[in-house]
């Protein structure tokens, strides 16, 4: 049969006016095919068994259960593809989830072969969809031909799929195989025709000739790409022990980073650990220069590459980051962006960072190879293409990257000429380890300190402070030869040199004393202006916004937050006077965090739009500062009670949690949302993670006082009760302690222990501290009978709360609170309309029993196994946690949950005990 033969493509006629009633089957259907039942097509070659069922899986093997469920809530849609390159696992993942216990039959499975017939990819197709219908005996088996059906048989095979009682799931593995859109268009009538009956989950590197569109725009699409399908830490940890290789947790994290999660990359560096005899030096060691990742890289990655697409990853490689402008300039080809958005399209080893203009950056491992590949053009076309990078920097406002390119160049003058003029710019915000640039010569340096000057600053910006402190001993041994207005120049190079040594290696007094140093060389007279191109009041400003922002840097690490915030603001507008928007943005964003954990909403808004807009917020540049806007914003989403977006912000600010004042900020919001969500465990765990480390007394007294409400919350008052007295003194734990003596019944201690909130000290309290104490005094007079009293004070915080917007210190406040709203409302307030959707967001809420009256019985009651898991509802244990005390699959235990929420009539794990308590179930 000739080859045109098997290129036809199926379509059923629009208007075809043939009728089908009933369900119909083989006999009727007059298709059957007794050599294709047999294992063959007629006049080919036989049908593989092992193309017929999931491979089994790599050993040793690791189940990573969170993949297993993505790809079983996926398949009950019309559509679900898992989508990566080479390596990411997703024949594992898709075998893994076929293997899996379910309840009827296992899914149909073909591995699509590589050159594949349109005749022998449906013979393959056919035998799997009657295997499954053979294995589920309450269906009549479909109608199946023994090659690519015609267009009456493909209506008779969507009728029998619609007729069935139980959909058909169908895996095709590697269907990026299938380049031929007819070979799929039958596939596709099917699909849209069976009801629903037809689930298609595939494996592909690309999308296949599908046309996805039409169940993208209904919603029926699930895609599972590189992102989900990377290792995270704990499984990378996983993995390792699977291999029997001990290696300490802070090398398992350098080894997730160094792969991105990459599953093959994993495996290589597992086999490869496990032959050494230093595991953590062999984490250090690994990387995309090893013998197998760079033969897997290059058959499997680059090779399946055009050469232009090739040569242009390996040019535009001499950049850690490159977007299309750069690439253009880099490559001199107009369409080198084009190149770059095709090759990232499917993710994994060319990243996107989402930005505008896109940049993108390839996999680490995979930009080892293309430096190797770039390290093998002549010399002179290399420094070229640093030379145009460095002049695309100086010219983008990246001048820390103009200079390493100026210096790998050996363009001597240009990054003297860098450091001079844009000095303030190179500290190391986010270190990035690249390759050292060449040494300066020795003759150039005695000529120009500054050329030495200038590679310690690159150094310190790439993370390599021995190289750095080397390069600037350098330097001061030529200093004095300087004539005295370069000399005084030096001086000030020289000290925020230092202090960017000192923050790299965070050493605060070291940072102190070069930020004192650097303001002493801002307070002598003015420098001549024909020496330096930036004497006079730019540079005071300079000076001032660098060594301020590191006095702010020192101080937020500690937990100092009111000098950090006076110091970030003075020293943001020195830089905006000085036109520094690098220095600029650090400011903005850190002031955002701060703004918003005093509880100045409005502000933190501001200054956080203020930042995300900037320029220098784009790109992988800046992600630390930007993650403090969005700490920000997740912080202002979380006190306005809008946990959806908090969640969305707070997945954002995770840069911001590399320093300490940073991770308190972003723990304490993390942990009231997961409080608020009914995981107290995860609150718990994350509080007290991040208590042990946090900085200063007032962020320590904040966690504390947090951990002890949600303790308090989950019934554990003797625990909550032990971490107050161990507290420091503050309003934030003084606060949690009157709530922990009001809970106990002592109203009167409670009253004693409150601090007072509407005092002249308390102006300069966080400002839902003071909103909480303050409400906790309304209920305090609600509980004596003086109403009168508890409407002023309620009105107060009202007063103090609606200006910033605040709404979760009411809507999770004690059940009192809300009381007091509902009396306050028919009273009479200024904030009427604020008020009233308080109380009416409290009414919404289900509510088990009253003071007035007993709790309603149950409609339905509950099982033993249900009972079993409602006390471990009282714990602070989470799902997977009850799960495994019980020897259950953690879907069987929120299965449970759920109908346990359902009979007792509650959404959280609160009420539910709280109901289930009133009933005495518990």
């Amino acid at each position: 049969m000739p080859e045109e033969a098997d290129q036809v493509r199926f379509v059923a006629a629009p208007h075809d006016t043939r009728e089908i009633t009933g369900t119909p089957d083989l006999r009727t259907a007059g298709i059957d095919s007794p050599d294709l039942a047999g294992g063959a097509l007629p006049g080919g070659p036989p049908l593989l068994a092992s193309r017929l069922t999931p491979p089994a899986p790599p050993e040793p093997g690791l189940l990573r259960p969170r993949l297993v469920e993505r790809v079983e809530r996926g398949a009950s849609g019309p559509v679900t593809l898992v989508l990566a390159p080479a390596g990411w696992g997703k024949t594992t993942v898709l075998s893994a989830w076929a293997r899996a216990e379910r309840d009827g039959p296992a899914p149909a499975w073909v591995t699509v072969g590589e050159g594949d017939t349109t005749r022998r990819f449906w013979g393959y197709l056919a035998a799997a969809l009657r295997t499954a219908a053979a294995e589920d005996p309450d269906d009549a088996p479909p109608p199946l031909t023994d090659g690519p059906p015609r267009p009456e048989q493909l209506e008779s095979l969507a009728a029998a799929l619609a007729g069935r009682e139980r959909p058909v799931l169908l895996v095709l593995d590697d269907l990026h195989r299938v380049t031929d859109p007819a070979a799929l268009s039958g596939l596709e009538f099917l699909l849209r025709h069976a009801d629903g009956r037809l689930r298609l989950v595939a494996g592909a590197r690309r999308e296949p000739p599908l046309a996805l569109h039409r169940w993208r725009l209904a919603g029926e699409l699930t895609l599972i790409g590189p992102d989900e399908l990377a290792f995270t830490t704990d499984e990378v940890a996983d993995l390792l022990v699977a291999h029997g290789v001990p290696v300490p947790a802070p090398a398992v994290s350098r080894l997730a980073e160094r792969t991105a999660g990459w599953p093959a990359g994993l495996r290589f560096a597992a086999l490869a650990l496990a032959d050494g005899t230093d595991p953590a030096r062999a984490v250090d060691r690994f990387g995309g220069d090893q013998p197998d990742v760079a033969a897997y890289l290059r058959d499997e990655v680059l090779a399946p590459l055009g050469p232009a697409t090739r040569d242009v990853l390996r040019r535009v490689a001499v950049a850690v980051a490159v977007r299309a402008d750069l690439a253009a300039v880099l490559t001199g080809r107009a369409d080198a962006g084009q190149v770059l958005a095709e090759a990232a399209r499917d993710g994994g080893f060319l990243h996107q960072d989402g930005g505008n203009p896109q940049w993108y950056r390839p996999h680490p491992l995979l930009a080892d190879v293309l430096r190797d590949e770039l390290g093998r053009l002549p010399a002179d076309e290399v420094r070229e293409l640093h030379r145009r990078a460095a002049d695309w920097h100086a010219a983008h406002d990246r001048p820390a990257e103009a200079v390493r390119h100026a210096l790998t160049a050996g363009q001597w003058t240009a990054a003297t000429e860098l450091l001079v003029s844009r000095w303030p710019e190179l500290a190391p915000d986010e270190p990035t380890t690249v390759a050292a640039p060449p040494e300066p010569p020795a003759d150039a340096v005695r000529r120009d300190p500054e050329l030495a000057l200038a590679a310690a600053a690159e150094r310190a910006y790439a993370g390599d402070p021995a190289a750095a402190d080397g390069q600037l001993r350098r330097a001061l041994a030529h200093a004095d030869d300087l004539p005295a207005p370069r000399r005084d120049r030096f001086r000030r190079l020289a000290a925020a040199v230092e202090l960017s040594l000192a923050r790299l290696g965070g050493n605060h007094e070291g940072v102190r004393e070069a930020a004192d140093r650097l303001l002493a060389t801002a307070s002598g007279p003015a420098a001549d202006a024909a020496a330096d191109p930036r004497a006079g009041s730019a540079e005071r400003d300079d000076v001032r916004a660098v060594a301020g922002a590191a006095h702010g840097l020192v101080a937020l690490a500690e937990g100092e937050l009111p000098v950090a915030r006076t110091r970030f603001a003075e020293a943001r507008e020195a830089a905006r006077r000085a036109g520094r928007p690098r220095t600029e943005l650090l400011c903005v964003s850190r002031s955002a965090a701060l703004e918003a954990a005093r509880g100045a909403l409005r502000a933190a808004e501001e200054l956080a739009g203020e930042a995300l807009a900037m320029p220098a917020c784009q790109g992988w540049s800046a992600r630390s500062d930007c993650g403090y806007a969005y700490l920000a914003l997740a912080l202002v989403a979380w006190h306005r009670d809008r946990p959806a977006e908090a969640v969305a912000h707070l997945a954002l600010a995770g840069p911001a949690a590399a320093e300490p004042g940073g991770a308190a900020l972003v723990a304490l919001c993390r942990a009231g949302l997961l409080a608020d969500g009914d995981d107290p465990g995860g609150a718990l765990r994350t509080l007290a993670g991040a208590r042990a480390v946090a900085p200063g007394p007032e962020l320590g007294g904040w966690l504390a006082a947090e951990e002890a409400q949600v303790r308090v919350a989950a019934g554990d008052t003797d625990g909550a009760r032990a971490l107050l007295d161990a507290t420091g003194d503050g309003p934030a734990p003084a606060l949690a302690s009157a709530r922990l003596l009001l809970r106990a019944g002592d109203a009167r201690a409670a009253e004693r222990a409150l601090p007072d909130w509407a005092g002249p000290g308390a102006a300069d309290w966080p400002l839902p501290v003071r909103l909480s104490a303050g409400l906790l005094d309304a209920a305090l007079a609600g509980e004596a009978g003086d109403a009168r009293r508890a409407g002023r004070v309620l009105e107060e915080v009202l007063a103090l709360a609606e200006p910033d917007g605040f709404r979760r210190v009411f809507t999770r406040a004690d059940p009192g609170v809300r009381d007091l709203l509902a009396v306050h409302l028919d009273s009479g307030t200024a904030y009427w309309a604020t008020v009233s959707e308080l109380v009416r967001g409290a009414d919404a809420q289900p509510v088990a029993g009253t003071a007035d009256g007993p709790a309603r019985g149950l409609d339905e009651p509950l099982t033993e196994r249900e009972l079993t898991i409602l006390r471990y509802l009282q714990s602070i244990l989470s799902n997977v946690e009850i799960a495994a005390e019980l020897s259950l699959s953690v879907n069987t235990v929120k299965t449970h949950v759920r109908n346990i929420y359902r009979k007792l009539d509650a959404t959280r794990r609160r009420d539910a005990v709280r109901r289930a308590r009133e009933l005495r179930l518990i």
